[in-house]
């Protein structure tokens, strides 16, 4: 059985938006499930639209996620050079060889002349197609130009009647009338490739099986068929995706600017969720299990699952399943997760409890830089309205919580073993002498130690993460407040 073998060919424009993730994922599952290869291609050929450093970011996202390639530029392999801009001579060499074979062509005409049929078919409202002025010369015609050093580019030759059909595993049985297809460059004047050409070119020599891509690429494929045979390669099996929208249907797209993997990933989303919940944009495993990880989906996915229908990308929903994914790992882990945002919006002369911290916080996060808003009270402690000891179900009231708070602040004040235990019990023992409700007394201190209507803990926990020294001062100002 002959091996499988899938690529996945970013073009170095930027950032790795979602929509490439996900056909970076589908193409490792395919060729990992069959236990073949997964090859890394870059595909620079139009160099306009290059950006630097973006190809650094494909390698790091591709770490980031747990998607290993056997073959690629940095790992090399026996059909590279796997970035195209160092392939132009190979792409030459099969211009001019499907010249000879008849399925293409040598175009001499002018950019003036294009413009102008561009402007007529936009006047008639057609769509344009090359109206093949150049595909009739003669031997002897092109040999002259060539010689004559004229400008050229290499089009393909697409058969004037008939029909083409191609088999696409997620959508079937497409045939198309050739005269609808348009006779497309395949070798542009500066010697370099279209992406349509360097792909059938690439995945032939580099004995790709299955070809994964974006439904918006289905037009594309029975030209592909049409190079395939003119060289008389065997077709690859294409599958082609479903588009990602946004909610309101609209399609998801870096040029709107929509979020990129690291734009998730700084955010403090887990790279582990984010995959998971991408390989659900358009796949189902057939049951109502809705959590895999990397090495289960590769034992659990099949092509039978891709659906035809665009899928949805909820960004709540992604949000819900990164929570449980930070409440499924240990405390220990979540604390290694929190640190650097810990270290980031928390002061290093603040004497907090971390350790603590995360023990409080590890249920109430469901995505790692909601971390800033639960400690923004750390450093400084908010400006606050004393409507806020209020609280009708806690029943406190301005005398009360006055009252209530300056007892606090009378049985904590010599306490020298400061923790979470001796605190606890402090307040508690002077809720019961008061023989007031815990809220009474809890409410009010939370409130004076935040200054927020909600905070990582209670009011013992607080005073536990702060410390002595910064509780009795807030303690203090909440008194003052009240007073």
């Amino acid at each position: 059985m002959k091996e499988v073998r899938t690529r996945f060919a970013p073009s170095p424009t930027g950032y790795m938006h979602i929509g490439n993730l996900r056909t970076a994922l589908y193409t490792y599952l395919i060729a990992k499930h069959a236990d073949g290869k997964f090859i890394l291609r870059i595909e620079d050929t139009d160099q306009k639209r290059y950006v630097e450093g973006s190809v650094d970011v494909i390698y790091n996202t591709l770490d980031t996620v747990g998607l290993k390639h056997d073959e690629g530029p940095d790992v090399g392999g026996p059909y590279g050079p796997y970035i195209q801009s160092q392939r132009r001579d190979i792409y030459k060499e099969y211009a001019k060889k499907l010249v000879e074979l008849g399925g293409a062509y040598y175009c001499f005409c002018d950019k003036e002349r294009l413009d102008l049929l561009r402007k007529k078919a936009e006047e008639n409202k057609d769509t344009f197609k090359y109206d093949g002025h150049c595909r009739k010369l003669s031997k002897n015609e092109v040999e002259e130009k060539l010689e004559n050093g004229e400008t050229y580019v290499i089009r393909q030759r697409i058969p004037e009647t008939g029909k083409t059909t191609f088999v696409d595993a997620v959508y079937g049985s497409i045939t198309v009338e050739n005269s609808e297809l348009d006779e497309g460059v395949l070798l542009k004047s500066d010697g370099l490739p279209t992406y349509n050409f360097a792909n059938v070119v690439d995945d032939n020599l580099m004995k790709i099986t299955h070809v994964i891509r974006g439904s918006e690429y289905l037009s594309s494929a029975p030209k592909y068929n049409l190079l395939y045979d003119a060289f008389g390669w065997d077709i690859p099996t294409y599958i082609h995706l479903p588009l990602i929208m946004k909610e309101g249907g609209r399609k998801l797209s870096k040029r709107e600017g929509d979020a990129s993997f690291e734009d998730f990933y700084e955010k403090g989303y887990l790279a582990e969720a984010i995959i998971n919940y991408i390989a659900l944009l358009g796949w189902s495993p057939g049951t109502e299990e809705e959590f895999f990880t990397l090495d289960e989906l590769v034992e659990n996915f099949d092509i039978k699952g891709l659906s035809k229908s665009p899928a949805v990308f909820d960004v709540n929903k992604l949000r819900w399943m990164n929570g449980e994914y930070i409440r499924k790992k240990s405390l220990d882990e979540f604390h290694a997760l929190a640190l650097p945002y810990y270290h980031k919006y928390i002061s290093s002369n603040k004497n907090v409890d971390l350790n603590l911290l995360s023990k409080l916080l590890h249920t109430r996060v469901e995505v790692l830089e909601d971390i800033r808003d639960h400690v923004d009270f750390i450093d400084d402690l908010p400006e606050y309205d004393p409507d806020l000891f209020l609280h009708k179900r806690m029943k406190t009231s301005y005398e009360g919580s006055l009252g209530n708070l300056k007892k606090a602040y009378e049985v904590l004040e010599d306490l020298e073993d400061w923790n979470g235990e001796t605190v606890h019990k402090l307040v508690f023992d002077a809720i019961k002498e008061m023989g007031i409700k815990n809220g009474q007394m809890l409410w009010p201190i939370r409130t004076a130690l935040s200054g927020k209507p909600s905070s990582p803990g209670g009011g013992t926990d607080l005073l536990a993460l702060l410390g002595k020294e910064e509780s009795l001062k807030r303690i203090k100002i909440g008194i003052d407040k009240l007073s």
